[in-house]
């Protein structure tokens, strides 16, 4: 069935949304199936657009991880071009004073410390704050809707990482996360369920180091790696697909082999980033190859990951602060510095309804 994105039904059918001057919180992944920017075909079908705002790595998409763009004014609808990224409460506020509706269009990939949806949460808030509406222009979960990895991020570790308690791989659709979170209007995907994998539409990076299908991927459980010291493959052409650091040798790759985790090979390979850790240094370590992407877990995949590092390299596996932020809990860390198994933590919930209420779902199908 064809894929009719939220954002596509909208400018179908300029109806859908409530009167109003129209803010659109959007970026590069913000586009109909020919890629033409959502911004331009909702302006050329006569919706009252007032504003464009950005999140992380700015509207067009050029600013590195951590950081955004310059505002100014969008050149191909004219419209003024805010940052939100790093602001919130009053200051997000302001952003929103002159507009009545709030739109979101922005592609996630599935994965709670990916930050395009706590840049739609607190949005949300702020719409909710105010008192107008906020409209998701809903699009298709690239990792499917049917299962879920990884704990419930606990409180006392909310982040702009994790605003919220939801599994790391949480299985839901930006629209649906919404739904989950606070007050929001769904424009729902058509052709869409929870079975599909992919986009059914071309693949746009959304962000500069998801430049495939295949990082989407491996990112819930690669990502974790950002949390060590380890290059998670950063300034590499296969950034979270690639893992390694100048200690590791020709041990981890067999290691891994021995545990047999479903949906994956791995390969040892060698590197050398162009940026982020070890840049300019040779580093080895292992390629991820995702033969079976039903099968493949890439939370459990990554805690095996980690434990087999643990016990080969005791003296140079290290982890860094931001690892409790992306797991959502100290529980992670406390376990490998334990040297205990972190398999153990994964929960036993591994499909949306374990977590979410049912009333937010709003796709059908099963694996």
């Amino acid at each position: 069935m064809v894929i009719r994105t939220g954002a596509q039904r909208l400018a179908e059918d300029p109806r859908l949304v409530p009167d109003g001057r129209l803010g659109l919180i959007t970026n590069f992944t913000g586009v109909l199936p020919d890629l033409t920017p959502t911004a331009v075909a909702l302006q050329a079908v006569g919706l009252p657009m007032t504003a464009l705002y950005g999140p992380e790595h700015g509207l067009r998409g050029t600013a590195q991880a951590g950081e955004s763009e310059a505002e100014g004014v969008d050149p191909d609808t004219g419209l003024p071009v805010f940052d939100t990224y790093g602001r919130d409460g009053a200051a997000l506020d302001e952003l929103f004073e002159d507009v009545d509706v709030l739109l979101f269009d922005i592609q996630d990939i599935g994965t709670r410390f990916y930050t395009y949806v706590w840049t739609m949460y607190d949005c949300q808030q702020a719409a909710a704050r105010l008192g107008k509406p906020f409209v998701v222009l809903d699009r298709p979960n690239p990792l499917g809707g049917v299962r879920v990895e990884g704990p419930v991020l606990e409180a006392g570790f909310e982040s702009f990482v994790g605003r919220a308690p939801i599994p790391l791989r949480h299985g839901l659709t930006a629209g649906e996360l919404a739904r989950q979170l606070g007050e929001a209007t769904v424009i729902p995907v058509e052709g869409w369920s929870r079975s599909s994998w992919g986009t059914g539409l071309p693949w746009v990076p959304p962000s500069p180091n998801m430049p495939t299908p295949d990082t989407a991927l491996v990112y819930p459980g690669t990502g974790l790696f950002e949390g060590t010291n380890l290059s998670e493959g950063r300034g590499t052409t296969r950034p979270f697909e690639t893992i390694g650091a100048p200690y590791v040798d020709d041990r981890f790759v067999p290691a891994l082999r021995e545990c047999e985790l479903p949906g994956v090979i791995f390969r040892r390979t060698w590197f050398e980033p162009v940026f982020s850790k070890y840049a300019g240094q040779a580093v080895s370590g292992v390629q991820l190859h995702v033969v079976d992407r039903t099968a493949f877990e890439p939370v459990r995949t990554a805690l095996v990951m980690l434990r087999v590092l643990n016990e080969l390299y005791p003296d140079d596996f290290g982890l860094v602060p931001s690892l409790d932020k992306l797991w959502g809990s100290d529980s992670l860390r406390t376990a490998l510095e334990a040297r205990s198994d972190p398999i153990d933590l994964l929960p036993a919930a591994t499909t949306p309804a374990g977590w979410v209420r049912p009333d937010v779902l709003l796709y059908e199908g099963t694996a």
